[in-house]
């Protein structure tokens, strides 16, 4: 445990800073990755997983602010040494996280089609992102679930 309040306060930001970025270099490589590949499958592909790939932007942002969230919380119920309000806001993360796994799929289904003709140029863009979209759509759900579930587990944090 590191105390905040003793030291360099941009000593202590870049300290927090780098892990984050970090994180959001691997995010930005897996979408490299894809594109790399789907490069192989002609430019109407490239288009369409690259206009696809706000989204995957998106829901990596709201994966990061449910799990930087619940952990903040967490600690400090744990601080409080409050087992039990840890472990009712780690219970709320889950929740939270179906939710928005469950608001991700339908929101998706509905609406990747008016999505990708408002971005793609053409339509072999269009079908492309729409393909892409569609099977991409069950990961990037998950994506909630995963970040809940990485957040420490109160039993971890609360020696209460």
């Amino acid at each position: 445990m590191h105390d905040l309040t003793q030291g360099s306060i941009v000593r202590h930001l870049i300290k927090m800073a780098v892990p984050i970025a970090l994180g959001m270099l691997f995010q930005t490589l897996y979408f490299l990755v894809d594109l790399y590949f789907v490069a192989k499958l002609g430019d109407s592909a490239i288009a369409g997983v690259g206009a696809a790939g706000n989204l995957t932007f998106l829901v990596m942002a709201l994966t990061q602010v449910l799990g930087v969230g619940t952990t903040t919380l967490i600690s400090h119920a744990s601080g409080r040494k409050d087992a039990v309000d840890a472990n009712l806001v780690f219970n709320q993360s889950l929740v939270l996280a179906f939710v928005c796994a469950v608001a991700t799929l339908v929101g998706g289904w509905i609406f990747v089609a008016p999505y990708m003709h408002t971005l793609g140029a053409d339509a072999a863009t269009q079908d492309a992102g729409i393909a892409y979209l569609l099977w991409y759509l069950p990961g990037l759900a998950m994506q909630f679930a995963i970040a809940a579930r990485a957040s420490p587990s109160p039993a971890c944090w609360c020696r209460c």
